[in-house]
């Protein structure tokens, strides 16, 4: 199978088990603190990960100063990402948080500009149109509710952060992609973010440790979809992905997730479709097969006329 197209499948996994998230988180928020929500299943997806990755650390010889990039990475863009949302959905509202979201392709594709050199093309400029066009009609309801007057000022910022840590977190992985294998990707970003993140559950949650026992069937299954679906085999996936694609390629897919997430409301949380969430989601799916199989044409029809140039003396 093409290298494009395994890739493209891939990533439209990936995004259907993202668009799951907030249905597991749904499930766990009743017993489980929004810390504690990340940082567990992000320790136990480590753990799991950690006999792997010392095998391969002690047979490629490498050093720890080898992983440092992810320090920076996880501390200036995984974290953010993680923590300025959780502490900004609690200063905005749902709906802010919902809108400015879009945004992340938008900003993905800046700094894959100014860090990877990468362009946007016609393909990608229209998929981008139709994709947000798509959102929009799927998010009627948030945008009617968007509020942000000045009183939100504080979460509404916080939650754009979030958004600027993870779009250079993506873009960062993008280009060290080829140095490490994405177990190790996972991994040492998980490890450090779960370092960082032990402090706050610490300090905001720690009567989580002792309401396991008492958890729910559906807190149960919310913390197993994540630690395995969401922070394990999805990430795993995703990095595969990246690999093969643009850094931009990868953040307009996410728009997906908005496409994915409107049956999954329907059908578990019991949310009514209507006829221009639905076609919404249509154009969502349009806008991406554009980029899979248009902008990938492009993209190898660019690297054969590179290849095709007689070499310079």
């Amino acid at each position: 199978m093409n290298k494009s197209i395994q890739s493209w499948a891939i990533l439209f996994f990936c995004n259907l088990i993202w668009s799951f998230h907030f249905t597991s988180i749904k499930l766990t928020q009743d017993q489980v603190g929004p810390y504690f929500t990340v940082w567990a299943p992000m320790l136990l997806a480590t753990i799991f990960l950690a006999p792997f990755v010392i095998r391969d650390f002690r047979k490629g010889g490498k050093k720890l100063k080898d992983i440092l990039i992810f320090v920076q990475l996880a501390a200036l863009g995984a974290f953010p990402s993680q923590v300025l949302m959780t502490w900004g959905t609690q200063y905005s509202l749902a709906s802010n948080a919902a809108i400015l979201v879009m945004t992340l392709p938008v900003i993905t594709a800046v700094f894959a500009f100014l860090i990877l050199k990468e362009k946007m093309n016609t393909a990608r400029w229209i998929s981008f149109a139709i994709a947000i066009i798509g959102v929009a009609l799927c998010s009627t309801d948030d945008i009617k509710r968007v509020d942000l007057s000045s009183r939100y000022a504080l979460g509404n910022g916080l939650i754009f952060l979030a958004i600027l840590g993870n779009a250079y977190y993506n873009v960062g992985c993008k280009k060290v992609s080829g140095q490490y294998t994405e177990m190790e990707m996972v991994f040492y970003t998980y490890l450090v973010m779960s370092i960082l993140l032990t402090p706050l559950v610490l300090y905001y949650e720690p009567e989580m440790f002792s309401k396991i026992p008492s958890f729910t069937t559906n807190t149960w299954i919310g913390m197993i979809s994540l630690t395995l679906f969401h922070n394990f085999l999805s990430m795993l996936l995703f990095f595969k992905a990246l690999k093969n694609l643009d850094a931009t390629q990868v953040a307009l897919s996410n728009y997906l997730i908005t496409f994915m997430g409107l049956p999954i409301a329907a059908i578990w949380l019991g949310e009514t479709l209507n006829q221009q969430a639905i076609i919404g989601g249509v154009l969502v799916l349009v806008s991406t097969l554009i980029l899979s199989i248009v902008d990938s044409k492009v993209q190898q029809k660019k690297v054969a006329n590179i290849n095709q140039e007689p070499a310079k003396l």
